[in-house]
């Protein structure tokens, strides 16, 4: 794993922070909390249940910290008031509408939640950030805004860096947190696109012997994208769970309004980033022209053109919802995306609870060149880090402390332990503890099961071939272009080469418009992502 950034973040966002509150100085001496009796003993039992039934009963250790429930109920934040937006209910929207209720109980302050669809959430942060009149204090929103969103955050203050929780937070993601130099965002997830399977069926004698008899091969987790497709359409239309049910191959996320560009990236991944070739994957860095339509995108949506034969019905309009609960439900063999599938599959009340698997995204057996315009024939794989759901204090907030705390109490080990829990809460392993074995184990999971899953996440960690998405100014528009591209192809209407050859059309006028020195500039950032090793 890369050396831990920390350090020098830390001293450059302090100093960074003392500029960006020099002017406010006032204002932030007004808001400061009073003291009070803390309302919970070190180490107090947490639990949910006293906010709703829908709330599972696990109970956890609040732990010591400048975070927990213990020191942050020592702040009397009365007769302040805290504005944030956050995404609709309940991906990331009911943790921020849950925690901000502890948040008022615990402080006395009052913490006023606003829920926005996606479609909406990107234009209502944006818009009064860019006018001086920011409408939130504490934004939630797709961490690959950040090109759009770092001018006007207030980068993450040294005391906060320095708690236990921030300081367990990957590199990775510590990575993502991070513009020009500053922790700009606070870590509450950490989003990647992975494998699941239902491993029931892959070990399971009488399938393994049929796949060996129509293929000629041996039935185990597909390590390629050919891999993949070989066997959702052996199992495609087969009922593998026996209730008179038709079942299938895949579940992927198609609908183009929907998230379906991250679902491409997923199948292009090992086909475009090739470890031994820098320069970022998506433009080439120096003229900044798009890479979009070269060949290993191009091989990437021919293998999702042909894969709708392994889809279920309604599979090539399936949004994020859809594929989620067609795996998770049991209905598919195979799928892939974030975290949630997974997690829905292992719910108490799950029929496949632990019959699933977490594997590493499918690789290829070549990866293209980009600098001798051919394929370099040899395995490849490359690890995924998706967007992810981020946080961050706007720059122009009097209420940066009050902000700042809510985003530590939010965040600290005990919430952090049961949301991760809640499949439909979006928060997801973003921590080096949450890479343990038992505590999966402790939520009733089998030991094979935890062991595949911690192991898939971190292994990902120790990666050092990455593609982190596209964070650049007007990536909106870029990925909509994209997701439109993808669909045109997915629904016949282009050959996948003629799609990408319009994306990449509408890529480079995207560019103009912004500028390509602004776009060039924020682009870098990602290239030094995926170059680093």
């Amino acid at each position: 794993m890369r050396s831990r950034p920390y350090k020098g973040l830390v001293a450059v966002a302090a100093a960074a922070a003392l500029t960006a509150t020099a002017c406010t100085a006032q204002d932030e001496a007004q808001q400061k909390p009073k003291e009070k009796t803390a309302l919970f003993k070190s180490g107090s039992d947490i639990s949910y249940q006293k906010y709703g039934k829908n709330y599972p009963t696990t109970k956890v250790k609040d732990v010591p910290g400048s975070c927990s429930y213990e020191s942050i109920s020592r702040k009397d934040y009365s007769g302040q008031t805290l504005k944030i937006i956050s995404h609709a209910v309940p991906v990331i929207g009911e943790p921020t509408q849950l925690h901000a209720k502890q948040f008022e109980d615990i402080t006395g302050g009052k913490v006023e939640v606003v829920n926005v669809p996606f479609g909406e959430l990107h234009q209502k942060i944006l818009t009064p950030l860019q006018a001086g009149q920011p409408a939130y204090d504490v934004m939630f929103y797709p961490s690959l805004w950040i090109g759009d969103m770092a001018p006007y955050l207030a980068p993450v203050p040294e005391k906060y860096l320095n708690t236990t929780g921030m300081q367990d937070v990957t590199a990775a993601y510590m990575d993502v947190a991070t513009w020009d130099g500053k922790v700009v965002q606070y870590p509450v997830d950490g989003d990647r696109h992975y494998l699941k399977i239902r491993a029931d069926v892959l070990k399971d004698p009488k399938w393994q012997a049929q796949y060996k008899r129509a293929t000629g091969k041996d039935l185990k987790v597909p390590t390629t994208w050919t891999e993949y497709q070989d066997i959702a359409e052996a199992f495609s239309g087969k009922d593998f769970d026996g209730d008179g049910k038709k079942n299938y191959g895949s579940a992927e996320v198609t609908k183009r309004d929907d998230l379906t560009f991250s679902a491409f990236i997923s199948r292009a991944a090992p086909y475009v980033k090739n470890p031994d070739v820098k320069g970022g994957v998506f433009f080439d860095e120096e003229t900044m022209k798009p890479l979009i339509n070269t060949p290993g995108f191009v091989r990437a949506l021919q293998d999702m053109v042909k894969a709708k034969s392994t889809w279920a019905p309604g599979g090539a309009n399936f949004g994020l919802g859809d594929e989620i609960f067609s795996f998770g439900g049991g209905q598919t063999l195979m799928s892939y995306s974030w975290d949630d599938a997974f997690i829905q599959a292992q719910q108490p009340d799950s029929k496949i609870r632990n019959t699933v698997q977490a594997a590493p995204l499918p690789g290829s057996t070549e990866v293209y060149n980009r600098t001798t315009k051919s394929w370099d024939k040899k395995a490849n794989q490359a690890a995924y880090f998706t967007w992810g759901w981020t946080s961050a204090v706007a720059k122009a907030s009097s209420h940066q402390e009050m902000a700042f705390d809510y985003l530590c109490f939010f965040s600290n080990e005990a919430n952090t332990a049961l949301d991760l829990t809640i499949g439909r809460f979006g928060v997801n392993p973003y921590r080096i503890s949450h890479f343990a074995p038992e505590f999966w184990e402790k939520q009733g999971w089998d030991k094979d099961v935890a062991k595949a899953y911690v192991d898939t996440l971190s292994g990902m960690e120790e990666n050092p071939n990455r593609v982190f998405d596209l964070r650049v100014p007007g990536v909106n528009q870029y990925m909509s272009a994209l997701a439109n591209g993808v669909a045109a192809a997915l629904a016949g209407q282009e050959s996948p080469q003629r799609a990408l050859d319009g994306v990449a059309r509408e890529w480079a006028k995207i560019t103009d418009q912004i500028g390509k020195d602004k776009v060039q500039s924020a682009y870098r950032n990602v290239v030094a992502l995926e170059d680093e090793s």
